[in-house]
């Protein structure tokens, strides 16, 4: 028997995993080309299924007053504004009017629609604007998200437009969060055909081999395809936002990427020691494989932790990301291993950077030795480094102190956006921004006087401009609306529903409106963010232990890990919340961050930055077992993992910034945001903080009790396996050397 044969048969110790991917590579590969077709299918048409809102807290009193409101009066909650602009003549002009009121009467008609009011039925100063040339025809579309944003399209053409005398918009919250939808389909189209060729172009960059190149993209794009089926499948039980499709096609192709690059360049480390092709495959599995998935298992646990909070917008993410991340992971430690079995030393074959050397001597890439050089520099002046790295991530992160939460509303939509034209039209030039108030929903049987008498007392509050109602209804229920004196989900605004909701009243009553839905959305974060950090920490503590069997490097890990966000809060603070660069990023600043917006950040970011820390990590301690000398293990450390730490960084951010093109603000700021930490983790906290702080706490850095160190022995991970520690090059080098050997040979 041949010795590829032998090695094919199972020797050198493959386990069953190993032997399973490599027995029947084109099975494998078969397979998964079935899977992923069926996956188009399963997937097409996910993001019109998918919710654009999702911020408010299902269990609040708040969403209650809504459902109520709802039933027993829809003209109270208005979701679609028709705005009627009457030009000179003025909306109170007999034929202007005529043609309003035959325009709401056509639509009270339709079905789905209830509780039509206007201007011209109720005289409501609210309803027309300071110029006497606009007012409003406000209605509800009742139901489930997806089945009214379903009416508003079956009916937004009829009124739309010019109708005699007027011309007619739409506006509304339903009318922005449909288009926010639309925007945000359009943009992610946009972005992956931006993302996808400079990421291929990229990855030929640091693999040379065009071959090598594709196999990462295509371990992100089976990520992305089964993910929205996932996703697809998911919509059939519960709410799912479009937002989330933006992070699959980020954590798709980043997380796809980080791990085809860490298991090709294992595999050709292995080619270029000597190794044949069966034996490279079993040996990455066993090194690289192995960290891959404990990497994967860390992402996905700060993605789960969004679980724990109530609000759709952020369990979308956590279904999404936990999916991606999954699947990612097995792409690349099933599909990957076996097209390396098919290619053997293929994988090099292509290499497009040779046309660039003609004419020229070959010349060795000296990076990996850079890196080990860096990481000598930074241990020799540890506290300089650790002291100033620390003091320039906390001063970048000063701003975030004076962060204002918000809600979203529809100045996340570009300026020319239609149903934004109209809010904007709504907010400058009338009164009080129709359907922008807060409402007071009172139950329980009351007189006439009483409910005057609490009219009067909830107008007498500090910060509200006017009071009106009650407007009764059968089964004796009422509510108020009361209007607050400026923004409409501003401090003030605010206040006022902590007033309202203390006010004493004969009957039972619960507060709704944008800003109590905000209100009771930072509670509702508020209350279980410690779960989900302490989730977060409590795991990540665990994992990283199982890795290293150390104590002192899972507590390192995480401070410095959440050191590397401070840059990203910092700048979206200046940025997006004061308006800094808003000409030139081309949105609209608020004065306020939308509230989910920091804990969504937090744990991509913080995943992302613990995928980065396993892979250097796992480097150092493979090394460290191996020769005992911790500023060495350090040193190599950063040595072959500096470089493909980098160049996975810089691909993840190309991937981000793309995302960060879009004309939807919080999806900008998600992509820019997260963007900017993966960098800053990389280029900073991974060269610079890390070894500085592994100097500082020298061999005490691997401390661990005798328990516990004896539970590691037994039920750590590691990387140990058939590794040479003699030391093996970097992606760029292996590359070189392979091509240097090639022209040899030729």
């Amino acid at each position: 028997m041949s010795e590829v044969k032998k090695s094919a048969a199972g020797g050198g110790g493959g386990g069953g995993w190993t032997r399973f991917v490599t027995a029947r590579p084109r099975l494998t590969l078969l397979v998964a080309l079935v899977l992923t077709a069926l996956a188009v299918l399963a997937g097409g048409g996910v993001a019109d299924r998918m919710g654009s809102g999702g911020w408010e807290d299902p269990a609040a009193e708040s969403t209650y007053a809504t459902e109520a409101l709802e039933r027993q009066f829809p003209g109270s909650q208005p979701n679609v504004l028709l705005l009627v602009d009457a030009g000179a003549a003025g909306v109170d002009a007999p034929a202007v009017a005529a043609e309003a009121r035959r325009l709401a009467e056509r639509l009270d008609a339709e079905p789905g629609v209830d509780g039509v009011g206007s201007y011209w039925s109720t005289g409501s100063p609210a309803l027309r604007s300071e110029d006497g040339r606009q007012a409003v025809i406000a209605a509800r579309i009742a139901g489930e998200e997806k089945d009214a944003a379903a009416v508003l399209d079956r009916i937004a053409p009829t009124y739309r437009g010019d109708h005699g005398p007027v011309e007619v918009s739409l506006g509304g919250g339903l009318a922005v969060r449909h288009e926010m939808q639309t925007v945000i389909q359009e943009d992610l189209l946009r972005a992956e055909l931006i993302a996808l060729p400079l990421t291929l172009v990229l990855l030929v960059m640091v693999f040379g081999s065009a071959v090598a190149a594709l196999l990462p993209l295509g371990v992100g794009i089976v990520a992305i395809l089964g993910t929205n089926a996932v996703l697809r499948g998911i919509t059939e039980f519960t709410d799912v936002s479009v937002f989330a499709q933006n992070l699959t096609t980020a954590l798709g192709l980043g997380l796809a990427i980080d791990y085809a690059l860490f298991v090709v360049r294992r595999y050709r480390e292995e080619l270029a020691a000597g190794a044949d092709t069966y034996t490279a495959v079993r040996t990455t599995l066993r090194t690289a494989g192995r960290t891959v998935l404990f990497s994967a298992l860390t992402v996905a646990v700060s993605l789960a932790a969004m679980l724990v909070f109530p609000q759709y917008f952020l369990r979308s993410f956590a279904y999404a990301g936990i999916a991606v991340v999954l699947l990612a992971a097995t792409a690349a430690l099933t599909l990957l291993p076996a097209a390396l079995v098919l290619l053997g030393d293929r994988v090099n074959a292509l290499d497009l950077r040779r046309l660039l050397r003609r004419g020229r001597a070959p010349r060795k890439d000296t990076s990996g030795a850079g890196w080990g050089r860096a990481a000598a520099l930074v241990m020799r002046r540890a506290p300089v480094f650790a002291i100033v790295t620390t003091a320039g991530l906390v001063l970048l992160g000063l701003p975030f102190l004076g962060v204002r939460f918000g809600t979203a509303d529809d100045r996340q939509l570009p300026v020319t956006a239609s149903s934004r034209v109209v809010q904007d039209q709504l907010r400058d030039g009338f009164p009080g921004n129709p359907g922008g108030g807060i409402t007071v929903l009172a139950e329980g049987t009351a007189t006439p006087a009483q409910y005057a008498d609490f009219r009067e007392r909830i107008s007498a509050l500090d910060g509200v401009g006017r009071a009106e109602g009650p407007v009764t209804g059968g089964g004796g229920s009422a509510y108020f609306t009361v209007v607050p004196e400026g923004e409409t989900v501003g401090a003030g605004a605010q206040r006022v529903v902590g007033e309202l909701r203390a006010a004493e009243a004969p009957f039972a009553t619960s507060v709704t409106g944008p800003a109590a839905v905000l209100v009771d959305s930072k509670d509702a974060i508020a209350d279980r963010l410690p779960w989900a950090a302490g989730i977060i920490v409590l795991v990540t503590l665990l994992l990283v232990f199982l890795l290293t069997g150390s104590v002192v490097v899972p507590v390192q890990a995480v401070l410095l890990n959440a050191l590397s966000l401070t840059a990203m809060f910092g700048a979206v603070v200046w940025v997006f919340q004061e308006g800094h660069l808003a000409g030139l990023l081309g949105f609209t600043s608020t004065g306020d961050i939308e509230t989910t917006l920091p804990v969504l950040m937090f744990c991509v970011a913080f995943g992302l930055s613990m995928d980065y820390g396993v892979f250097l990590l796992s480097r150092i301690k493979e090394e460290y077992d191996a020769t005992g000398d911790h500023e060495h293990s350090v040193r190599f450390g950063l040595r072959h993992t500096g470089g493909l730490i980098t160049a996975a960084a810089v691909i993840l951010a190309v991937v981000m910034v793309a995302i960060g093109t879009s004309r939807v603000t919080n999806t900008k700021m998600l992509g820019l945001g997260v963007a900017l930490a993966v960098l800053m983790d990389a280029m900073v906290v991974r060269s610079l903080l890390v070894p500085s702080v592994m100097k500082l706490t020298g061999r005490l850095t691997w401390w661990a009790p005798g328990p516990l160190r004896r539970f590691h022995d037994r039920f750590g991970i590691s990387e140990n396996d058939a590794y040479n520690p003699a030391g093996t090059p970097d992606v760029i080098e292996v590359s070189e050397e392979l091509r240097e050997a090639a022209s040899s040979r030729q």
